[in-house]
């Protein structure tokens, strides 16, 4: 792809198990990966190896407007780093760097061509940020 990724970031008040669990089991991100509290995320299953498919349905609270995501895992290192694959041809990664108590979730995403990058930059930050929410609440 041709546009530059788009980078997001986040430390996390939690050791790497923790945070790599809650990122990538369904009965985590089906509480944390929407932007706006608006929005909500049904459903969500998750093959976590190389050739393992995510998808999660995010949609809106009031049934106006939702969707799948879905992304082919490229590659796995638990607790450190993952990535994968849109179902557009996008790439992304997640990377996990533990230090003490803390872990810094850093992911990098191609961009689409739709919506301007600020917004989509915005649209996955508020994601993270809601990641680090629920993961440091609970």
């Amino acid at each position: 792809m041709d546009l530059k990724q788009i980078t997001v970031q986040s430390t996390i008040a939690a050791n790497a198990k923790k945070t790599w669990d809650y990122y990538t089991e369904p009965e985590h991100i089906t509480k944390w990966n929407f932007a706006t509290d608006d929005w909500q995320c049904p459903w969500a299953k998750n093959d976590l190896q190389p050739g393992g498919k995510y998808s999660a349905r995010m949609e809106a609270k009031d049934g106006s407007f939702g969707f799948e995501f879905e992304a082919i895992y490229d590659t796995i290192v638990p607790e450190k780093n993952l990535s994968y694959t849109m179902g557009d041809g996008r790439k992304a990664t997640v990377q996990f760097e533990s230090k003490n108590e803390q872990t810094f979730v850093t992911v990098s995403f191609d961009p689409e061509t739709v919506n301007p990058i600020e917004m989509q930059r915005g649209g996955w930050q508020a994601i993270l940020d809601n990641f680090k929410k629920y993961t440091e609440a609970n």
